[in-house]
């Protein structure tokens, strides 16, 4: 019976409650409102399923936090399979060295979750990031084992899509716009509860990507009759 038990604890397919302090620990996210929610931040380690629509602010929401994590650190923060460039000035201004951000451009799918994996598991990354679309359970499984075999936190991006099952991982949210910034909702939370939506202001820290009452500076012209009229 102690044998069995031994194997399922080597393959990692039995859960311990000891197992839980570890899960608990969390690094500050940046933004005092959604670590308030979190208590205290985003996993230290882990993989976070982020369901957002593309370009509403996302990346500025998340990245607060990496820049803590390499600032005790020389490891490496990577993006997988971006859907677009990004913007490394915006890096820069974040407090990012670009010697340390590395960016994969994968041919497939299979090829991201493999970069994604080997990443997580050298031990030499912070965090990575994949935008990936059909993630399934044995695949987060595996993501999830990479991050706490390199203590590296995964944060896996995807339109916003409904799906039939829970994704076995440290934490999800769902992302959507609104005018003072970003609208949390928690689906998941090891260890935690998830409930209401809830808004992080981004006011402050990106005035551009909140809707701020503007004068209007156009200035009306006499009206100019045409020469038929």
């Amino acid at each position: 019976m102690n044998s069995t038990i031994d194997q399922l604890k080597n393959k990692r397919l039995l859960w311990q409650a000891s197992q839980v302090s570890g899960a608990h620990k969390t690094l500050s996210s940046g933004f005092d409102s959604l670590d308030a929610y979190l208590e205290g931040g985003l996993p230290e380690q882990g993989v976070v399923d982020i369901s957002s629509p593309i370009g509403i602010g996302e990346l500025r929401l998340l990245l607060p936090s990496f820049v803590l994590r390499q600032q005790n650190s020389q490891k490496l923060l990577v993006f997988i399979g971006a859907p677009a460039r990004l913007n490394a000035p915006m890096l820069v201004k974040m407090g990012f060295e670009l010697s340390r951000i590395l960016i994969i451009e994968p041919k497939n799918a299979k090829e991201a979750l493999w970069s994604t994996e080997q990443c997580l598991k050298s031990g030499c990354c912070d965090g990575v990031f994949l935008w990936h679309q059909g993630l399934e359970v044995h695949q987060a499984k595996r993501l999830q084992f990479a991050a706490e075999t390199g203590e590296a936190l995964s944060v896996v991006l995807r339109q916003q899509q409904p799906i039939s099952f829970s994704l076995p991982v440290a934490l999800a949210l769902e992302l959507a716009p609104c005018s003072e910034g970003i609208q949390v909702t928690v689906t998941k939370r090891k260890g935690g509860s998830h409930g209401q939506p809830f808004t992080v202001n981004m006011a402050q820290a990106w005035p551009s990507l909140t809707r701020q009452p503007k004068s209007s500076n156009i200035v009306p012209l006499p009206r100019i009759h045409s020469l038929t009229g």
